[in-house]
């Protein structure tokens, strides 16, 4: 295996637990938050201040990284982390995501996904092959397997074909590989049929990948739906490797997840939301923008630690959005993420100590209750 991850502590109440993993570029505690950097870059951020919010893993994306700036900058350059300046480890997805969300300018095949650059407006060819190649350029140490991604809402024999095919390109991502030290991750599909899912499993975890993610997911099925599969498709897979949900969520969909014993995350949400002037806060959402904010002389969160809600107050950071000034959105988005990773070592020290279910029980209380359900609150193992 090219990755070492070994479990420290696993709770009680829920099937949570904490564990560590090893990469070229440092070891990364579970469960992990990653900060989603598509484009070799998170918005308005310096790797300084990624390190500020307690970021461990940047995301980038294969797709957007083979058309800008491309393979041969990576190759010329040593790799993803001298070309941004980040140290920590980094996990490229495979643009799996990004062929399903092309529907209107790609087709898919056996091969792979020929589909047209919204850089240049030329025609290329994705395929598992390539995908693997480009990751390798790109020097992440964990590469996810090409896969496809299909609407939650289709019906079970397109969602059967589609993971069919996703085993197969699974397969041939892994032959791909080179003797290279990095990782590489299976991705689960099936949408939201169980039998789906149960057979995924099976063939997946029978080859040498080392983690496993959940796909599929946040891709039109309902928070319900959402929650029952990741509970499912977290218990099919091993316990030795690292499981990782992908592109999900909120806070309340970590702390479920983590109660399901998923260990990875990543989403666009605390940077996205935080450019459009929400912010997460101990007590739900806020929404700087609206107008009452204009005379609210306290901090953005009372209980939160970073420097956004050490300095600033929400009416200078509404007044910042009313006048259209950048430092506005990047406060916010480094509050979000900070927001984040509190929420993994608040999650990883409850889970060590053993009280995890009721912890993941009191801050969903104490969260804006449209943003979540709790009915697996507190489910035993």
């Amino acid at each position: 295996m090219h990755l070492q991850f070994h479990i420290q502590a696993e709770d009680p109440g829920s099937r949570a637990r904490r564990g560590v993993f090893v990469t070229p570029h440092g070891c990364v505690d579970t469960p992990a938050f990653m900060t989603v950097g598509t484009r070799a870059s998170v918005t308005g951020l310096t790797p300084a201040d990624l390190v500020e919010v307690g970021t461990q893993v940047v995301l980038g994306n294969t797709y957007h990284l083979m058309l800008r700036p491309g393979v041969e900058v990576f190759e010329r350059v040593g790799g993803i982390h001298r070309f941004m300046g980040w140290g920590g480890p980094m996990l490229t997805d495979s643009g799996g995501y990004q062929i399903f969300s092309l529907s209107e300018d790609r087709v898919i095949s056996e091969k792979g996904a020929r589909f047209r650059s919204y850089t240049d407006r030329r025609m290329h060819m994705l395929s598992p092959e390539k995908s693997i190649a480009v990751q390798t350029a790109i020097g992440a140490d964990i590469m996810m397997v090409l896969d496809v991604c299909v609407d939650a809402r289709s019906d079970l024999e397109t969602t059967r074909a589609a993971m069919e095919r996703t085993h197969r390109w699974a397969l041939r991502s892994l032959a791909a590989r080179r003797d290279t030290p990095q990782a590489l991750f299976a991705i689960m599909q099936g949408g939201i049929f169980p039998e789906l899912r149960r057979a995924s499993a099976e063939f997946l975890t029978g080859h040498p990948f080392d983690g496993f993610a959940i796909g599929g997911l946040a891709v039109g099925d309902t928070r319900a739906e959402r929650e029952e599969v990741t509970h499912m498709a977290a218990e099919l897979l091993p316990a030795d490797r690292p499981r990782y949900l992908m592109g999900v969520g909120t806070p309340p969909d970590l702390l479920h997840a983590m109660l399901a014993g998923v260990d990875m995350f990543d989403c666009i949400l605390p940077t996205n939301l935080g450019w459009q002037g929400t912010a997460f806060t101990s007590t739900g959402r806020v929404k700087l923008t609206r107008g009452f904010n204009a005379g609210e002389d306290r901090p953005l969160d009372a209980g939160c630690s970073c420097a956004t809600c050490r300095t600033w107050t929400r009416a200078y950071i509404h007044h910042l959005f009313r006048c259209g000034e950048a430092l506005g959105p990047r406060l916010l988005a480094m509050h979000n993420l900070h927001h984040y990773n509190a929420l993994m070592v608040e999650s990883r020290a409850a889970i060590a100590a053993g009280c995890f279910a009721a912890y993941a029980r009191e801050k969903l209380e104490r969260i804006d209750r449209h943003e979540h359900s709790d009915r697996r609150i507190g489910a035993a193992a």
